[in-house]
């Protein structure tokens, strides 16, 4: 039975540190051997490389470009009429993955139009999407590079994110049939949308490309006061022998460092292995 593996997210953790190639080394000092990142695309992939290798951490997820934030995109994959700006992001999202030897990138479906009802666009956003997984399917193999669709919680997080359930996600992947094309668990979402984790995990288990976990409902270290068993969760994913990364996507209650000086004291407030061959956890 393989050992869980665990890797920061640098989006979320760290950010009292201005720069992702600072909270690299900082993820490495809080006994992270990889992190993981939302959007990394501020920096050059130059400098990017240099601090992950100085930190002697892997990078083994990026996403996607999320698109014009201030007009409130959120991905660009399933919408209508943006199937182009999408491939740009895809080549840029390509281009920074193999610049960090970076294996995952996660393809961002994106947001139901403002004025639009959910309804009456499905069948056409479920259309774009697949075609554009299609491509980017055949795009990715070329790397070596699996891509990878979340589906985020509408309850909480974004009411308008257009795919918010493992269902929706797992009918997607049938349909695009690429083998490079996988599933992203963030157990924070599949447990707000569905809940039924157990069940869950084991139907979808063989699509599953990558995971990301923080308790429910405060979005905050996974052994924090919550809904959610992890132990119970790590011994599932155990045994059904997961051998991908575990992404630490949440919220640190006391922040992930409460100033430099901890962190150069490698007494960082960050949630972390205590030994990166166990899934047991402590807080520094």
């Amino acid at each position: 039975m393989a050992p869980l593996k665990f890797c920061a997210n640098i989006s979320w953790l760290f950010t009292e540190l201005p720069d992702f190639s600072r909270r690299m080394s900082a993820a490495a000092q809080a006994g992270f051997q990889a992190v993981e990142a939302a959007w990394l695309y501020d920096t050059e992939p130059p400098e990017l490389r240099r601090a992950a290798r100085a930190a002697g951490v892997e990078v083994v997820l990026i996403n996607t470009p999320p698109g014009d934030v201030e007009a409130g995109d959120l991905g660009l994959g399933a919408v209508p009429g943006r199937e182009s700006e999408f491939r740009q992001g895809l080549e840029m999202a390509v281009k920074y993955a193999n610049s960090l030897d970076c294996k995952r990138i996660h393809l961002m479906a994106g947001r139901v139009p403002v004025g639009a009802d959910r309804t009456a666009v499905a069948k056409e956003m479920e259309a774009v999407f697949v075609q554009n997984l299609s491509y980017a399917a055949d795009v990715l193999s070329k790397e070596g590079i699996i891509g990878l669709i979340e589906p985020i919680n509408t309850r909480i997080t974004d009411p308008r994110y257009f795919l918010d359930s493992p269902h929706q996600a797992a009918g997607i992947l049938e349909k695009v049939g690429k083998p490079n094309i996988k599933l992203q668990m963030d157990i924070f979402h599949w447990q707000i949308m569905d809940g039924n984790l157990t069940q869950n995990i084991h139907k979808y288990f063989p699509m599953i490309g990558h995971i990301q976990i923080a308790q429910v409902p405060g979005r905050n270290e996974p052994d924090s006061a919550g809904e959610l068993n992890y132990s119970y969760l790590f011994n599932t994913l155990e045994n059904l022998n997961y051998q991908g990364y575990i992404g630490c996507e949440y919220k640190p209650q006391a922040g992930s460092g409460l100033d430099q000086r901890l962190l150069d004291s490698q007494h960082s407030q960050t949630w972390a292995p205590k030994s990166l061959m166990t899934a047991d956890f402590y807080l520094e």
